[in-house]
This record gives C-alpha cells, structure tokens and sequence, in this order.
C-alpha cells in the first residue's frame, strides 16, 4: 500500500516556519496600518485624503488585501494545526510536566488568536464595510453614529464616543500586543536564531514593537475620550469612498 510521501509542511517545523513568514506579512500590515491611522492627529482633511488616495491605487489595496488573506488563512490554519497535534499527543506518563515560559506562550497564543479573530472581523464591519452594511443608517444600532461614505474621519471620532465600540477595540489592541510579543520572540526560534547571547535583543523587539503597536493603536479612542480629537464639520466629497 503506497503512503503519502511527508513535505516540509506536514512536519511541526514547517507548520511553525509557515506561521512565521505569514506572521512576518501582518506584523508590516500592522505596522502600514498604524502609520495611515496616525494622520487622524494632521486633520480630518489629511486623514480622509489618505483614505481617498487608497481607493486611487486599487493594485495596491486589492493586492495587499489578497496578501493579508492568504497570510491570515495560513497563519490560522498552521496554528489550528499544531494546536490539534500537540491536543493529541500523548504524553509520557514519566515524564515530568514543567510550564515553561514557553508552555505559557503557547497558551497565551492560543487564547488571544480566537479574541484577534473576533476583533478582525468587528474592525472590518465596523469601519470597512459600514457603508455597505449599515447604509446612512444608525452604525451597530447606536442612536447618533451614523455613516458618512465620504468622511472616514468622523466614522473613526464618532466611534470611539461610544463604549460599545471602545470596550471591544480595547479588548482586542490587549490581545494584539500580547500576541505579537510572543509571537515575535517565538518567530526568530522558528526560523534557527536563537542564541543566548542574542535572546535578550530579540525580547526587545519583541517589547518595543508589540508596546508601540498597542500604545499606538489605544491612543486612538484615549484622544477622542479626552477631548483632542473631535468630530469635524467639515464636508468632503470623495466619489472614490462611496
């Protein structure tokens, strides 16, 4: 009876290689996409500019969005994959079971990609496609949110006025930085560099880039709660947003 010949990808390493090129993709999405968000503290006019100027450049968005499908559906499907081997494996019964920092990463990853899903899925809803599904209507039921296709500038204020939006955006920023710190220091065991000397290097970045993101990305609702960014007045008309 023929058995199928083992690939590179059926193996543990070729799973964790797999999540750690994809996560290399998102971890730079995330890092564009925190710097377009900045633009919100130049205006809404340099802010909703930006967000016309996308829609300008279709090859870019639609190959970026390709781009993030494919690494998210890998990087979902490898982990799910080694979630479900290392549930099946048997443990030996002399052997002595330590929770190691990495047996608390593991765990740590696997409760904070679910909230990550979710929290995608809401963010895309939310401010993607909220023309689409809400209309110039009332945005998740909240009386006074409502859409405008051609300012993604109030969109953005108006929803951050507002906990039930906040509490989830918040929610999944956390899970987002406890994510890329353990998969950043986990990523370069992954690929082979790990070294004691260099360890400490690589839980820097792992700090500094997962804080700056987090940070980052909280500042968001913490400035529209404080007064700093307001809705505008402001009329823009955009054809390419609608």
């Amino acid at each position: 009876m023929a058995t199928k010949a083992l690939t590179l990808y059926d193996t543990t390493i070729g799973k964790k290689a797999v999540m750690a090129a994809s996560g290399i993709i998102l971890l730079g999405f995330t890092l564009g996409h925190l710097s377009g968000n900045l633009k919100a503290y130049a205006g809404p006019t340099e802010f909703n500019e930006y967000a016309r100027w996308l829609r300008t450049m279709p090859a870019l968005l639609w190959g970026a969005r390709l781009a993030l499908i494919f690494a998210f559906s890998a990087h979902i499907y490898s982990a799910f994959s080694l979630w479900r081997r290392n549930k099946s494996a048997r443990p030996n019964r002399y052997q002595k079971k330590v929770d190691l920092a990495t047996d608390y990463a593991a765990k740590t990853m696997y409760l904070s990609g679910p909230i990550l899903l979710f929290y995608v899925l809401f963010h895309l809803v939310h401010l993607t496609f909220g023309g689409q599904l809400f209309g110039d209507g009332t945005i998740f039921g909240i009386e006074g949110y409502t859409w405008e296709a051609s300012n993604p500038y109030n969109n953005l204020v108006h929803g951050f006025q507002h906990w039930p939006i906040v509490i989830p955006y918040v929610l999944g920023n956390l899970a987002l930085g406890v994510h890329l710190f353990h998969g950043i220091w986990s990523m370069f065991q992954s690929i082979g560099a790990n070294h004691p000397r260099y360890n400490q290097y690589r839980r820097d970045l792992a700090i500094m880039l997962a804080a700056l993101l987090t940070i980052g990305n909280l500042s968001f609702p913490i400035a529209v709660m404080a007064g700093y960014l307001e809705p505008t007045t402001l009329r823009f008309n955009f054809p390419e947003l609608l």
